[in-house]
C-alpha cells in the first residue's frame, strides 16, 4: 500500500507535465501559425510591391496630348512624375511654378532621366492660348482650385513632351529646407561659382559660393536653387544646381544612418510636400526597386533640351512677353530617346 500512495505523485505529476507539454504545443503551433502567416503575408506584400507589380498599368493625370510620341509604350516597373518647385507661401490658394523637372524613373534598369523645363516656357494652356508655363498653375487655381490648378499644370507639359504623365510631387522654398535640414544638410557639388542676387532673405544678398563639393544648409540649398542671374544660361545654370541638389539629397537619404530616420521624414511629408497624388504604396515600391543598387551620381541623368528668348503674344495676359520658345527636334529626339521605353 506504501507503495502506490509513494507512486500516486507521480502519476499527478506526469499528468500535468503532460498537459503543460500540450500547453505549450498548442502555444508553439499557434505562434508557428502566426509567423507562417505574417511570412506569407510579408511576401505576398513584398511581391505585390515589387515595382514591375505594382507600376503597371497605371493612370495618368490630367488629359495631356501623348500623340507626340507615336511609338510610345507602356512599361511595367516605370512611370513619369513632374516635380513642380512653386513660390507657394502660407495661406495663399494659388502659386506661380518657379521649375518643373520631368523625371522618367526605370526600377527595372535603376535609370532616373530627368528634363528641366525653364519657367518660362512658351506652352499651350487649354481655354486660353499661348503662355508662360510659370503662369499655368497660378490661373487654374484661381478659377478652379488647388488641385485642378496642378493637374493643368501637368497636362501643359504632357502637351508641351507628349509623354504620359502619371504622379505630380510639388514643394516649395520653406519644404525643400525642412527636408535638406531634416536630414541635417547635405553635400552638394556646386558646378560653378554662384553669386546670389534675388535671395528668399535679404541677409543673404551678395553670398558667393565657389565651385566643388560643399556641406549646405537647408536654406543654402534652396537659396542656390533658386538663383537666377548670376549662372551661366540663367535657368540652364539653375537646372545644374537643382540637378547637383537633387542629387546629393539622394546621397544623403539612402546612407545607412538615415535609415532609421525615414520612417519619421515619411509622416513629416506634409511639411516639405504641398501636394503629391504619389501614395505611401507607391513610395515604398520605389524604395524597394531603389535600396539594393543606388548610385545616384551614375543613375540620376539631368538631360537639358536648348531654346531660345523671343518677345511672343502672350494670350493669357493679353500681351507680348518675354517666353523661352524651346528646340522642338532637340525635345522630339530627347524625349523619344530618354523618355519613351
Amino acid at each position: 500500500m506504501g507503495k502506490k500512495k509513494d507512486l500516486q505523485p507521480s502519476r499527478s505529476s506526469f499528468r500535468r507535465s503532460r498537459k503543460r507539454h500540450r500547453v505549450w504545443r498548442y502555444i508553439l503551433l499557434i505562434l508557428a501559425i502566426l509567423l507562417v502567416t505574417g511570412t506569407a503575408l510579408s511576401f505576398y506584400e513584398l511581391h505585390r510591391l515589387k515595382p514591375a507589380n505594382h507600376f503597371n498599368h497605371l493612370k495618368t493625370v490630367g488629359s495631356g496630348d501623348t500623340s507626340k510620341i507615336k511609338n510610345y509604350k507602356e512599361k511595367a516597373g516605370t512611370f513619369n512624375v513632374l516635380l513642380i518647385g512653386s513660390d507657394s507661401r502660407k495661406g495663399s490658394k494659388a502659386s506661380h511654378t518657379d521649375s518643373m523637372v520631368l523625371i522618367h524613373a526605370d526600377l527595372n534598369n535603376h535609370t532616373y532621366n530627368m528634363l528641366s523645363i525653364p519657367r518660362d516656357t512658351r506652352v499651350y494652356m487649354d481655354g486660353y492660348g499661348h503662355t508662360k508655363l510659370t503662369s499655368v498653375q497660378y490661373i487654374a487655381q484661381v478659377n478652379h482650385g488647388t488641385k485642378k490648378g496642378i493637374e493643368t499644370a501637368v497636362s501643359a507639359v504632357s502637351n508641351l513632351t507628349g509623354v504620359p504623365i502619371h504622379y505630380y510631387a510639388e514643394t516649395n522654398y520653406w519644404g525643400l529646407q525642412y527636408m535638406v535640414d531634416a536630414l541635417d544638410g547635405i553635400e552638394m557639388n556646386v558646378p560653378f561659382k554662384v553669386t546670389l542676387t534675388h535671395p528668399w532673405y535679404a541677409k543673404n544678398a551678395g553670398k558667393t559660393f565657389a565651385p566643388g563639393v560643399q556641406k549646405l544648409s537647408g536654406e543654402m540649398v534652396t537659396e542656390l536653387c533658386h538663383e537666377r542671374y548670376s549662372l551661366p544660361g540663367t535657368d540652364y545654370g539653375r537646372q545644374q544646381l537643382q540637378q547637383a541638389a537633387l542629387i546629393g539629397i539622394a546621397k544623403k537619404i539612402m546612407q545607412p544612418s538615415n535609415v532609421t530616420r525615414l520612417p519619421a521624414l515619411m509622416q513629416s511629408l506634409s511639411k516639405f510636400l504641398i501636394a503629391t497624388n504619389m501614395s505611401t504604396e507607391d513610395m515604398v515600391s520605389v524604395g524597394l526597386g531603389v535600396k539594393d543598387n543606388f548610385q545616384p551620381e551614375k543613375q540620376i541623368k539631368y538631360r537639358q533640351v536648348k531654346g531660345r528668348g523671343a518677345t511672343m503674344r502672350d494670350d493669357l495676359l493679353k500681351a507680348n512677353n518675354s517666353q523661352i520658345i524651346l528646340d522642338e527636334n532637340e525635345l522630339k529626339t530627347t524625349i523619344k530617346k530618354y523618355f519613351s521605353n
